[in-house]
């Protein structure tokens, strides 16, 4: 199937179009680079042995988006451009809901004037808000506690009634737990620009003397060592969800939610610990206030990925901060 990645030269993107090109899909990738490089086309095409096809454009250019799935016949999108910082969204709503929520409409308009009609969307387990109940599943209550869990929620109900508008459309909302690791290669992994506001990047750049100190926000949660729990997964095994969520649309119509997650938590302290080992040296961290936005716990029912889409996790949280290091090494 030929395939628009957006957002596709960024973190997750980068490691999904490895895993749709070497499963036989053809992959074009459409990003602003906001918030990646030229850099990672060129390790691409090193671990997938051909060139990738690049289009720059934002997702809010409806003509551009036009322009490109129709220029190379697209068959169906994957959606990953978006802003994705919880602490920063609390601090810019605006641009978030104006990328996010009014850029996916966009691509949606464009989608439907070329009769592309199969969505694989970036979604996240922000949508479930605080935890009533562990491990969440996809009958969980939504919500949201942050600006970004909101776009994630609002863009979710719009694909909703996309789908219950048209039989045609083909729509899958990917409920990210949280990626860290990278590819085996050590040639693309998380590399934010300026300074990380996700845990990994932040532990690796400590680990290598960029950074001082991990900033642990939060050591009084009812956890069991009093930091923040959440359920790491494996970016690689993230990405190959992608492939399989593809190849579900492809059968199936209407909308569905589906966790991508290995169902277990970590705390951050498990995480430091685990770097640790893969650097082989101590990391250096300070207990500091909690953030904004956050919750205490939070960890993924995968059951419904392997059912529907026959996928689970299978690499370890050694695995993830393993291949962290060896791609930071190459940075």
């Amino acid at each position: 199937m030929r395939i628009l990645l957006t957002g596709g030269a960024g973190f997750i993107g980068s490691h999904t179009a490895v895993e749709m090109a070497q499963n036989g899909h053809e992959i074009v990738i459409l990003d602003n680079y906001s918030n990646s490089d030229e850099s990672v086309l060129e390790r691409l095409e090193k671990i997938i042995g051909s060139p990738v096809i690049f289009e720059e454009g934002d997702i809010r250019d409806y003509d551009r988006l036009y322009e490109v799935m129709e220029k190379h016949h697209i068959e169906a999108v994957v959606h990953f451009a978006g802003l994705k910082a919880v602490g920063e969204s609390c601090a810019m709503p605006i641009e978030y809901f104006d990328n996010n929520v009014a850029g996916t409409v966009t691509l949606l308009r464009a989608m439907k004037a070329l009769n592309i009609k199969k969505l694989i969307f970036s979604s996240s387990a922000t949508v479930y808000g605080v935890p009533q109940y562990l491990p969440l599943d996809e009958k969980h209550p939504l919500s949201s506690t942050n600006p970004y869990g909101r776009t994630k929620l609002h863009i979710e109900e719009i694909l909703r009634d996309v789908a219950a508008s048209d039989p045609e459309w083909s729509i899958v909302c990917l409920r990210y737990f949280n990626p860290i690791g990278a590819h085996a290669s050590g040639l693309i992994g998380e590399n934010p620009r300026g300074i990380p506001n996700n845990l990994l990047p932040y532990v690796a750049r400590v680990a290598n003397g960029q950074l001082k100190a991990v900033q642990v926000f939060g050591s009084d949660y009812e956890t069991p060592d009093g930091t923040g729990v959440r359920d790491y997964i494996h970016v690689v095994d993230l990405a190959y969800g992608h492939v399989c969520a593809v190849n579900y649309s492809a059968n199936h119509q209407g909308w569905v939610a589906i966790n991508l997650g290995t169902g277990i938590g970590y705390s951050v302290l498990d995480i430091i610990r685990a770097y640790e080992k893969a650097c082989g040296k101590p990391i250096a961290y300070q207990l500091v206030d909690r953030r904004p936005g956050d919750v205490a716990a939070n960890w993924a029912d995968p059951k419904l990925a392997k059912e529907l889409l026959g996928w689970e996790a299978k690499l370890s949280l050694q695995d993830m901060c393993e291949s962290s290091w060896k791609f930071q090494q190459s940075c």
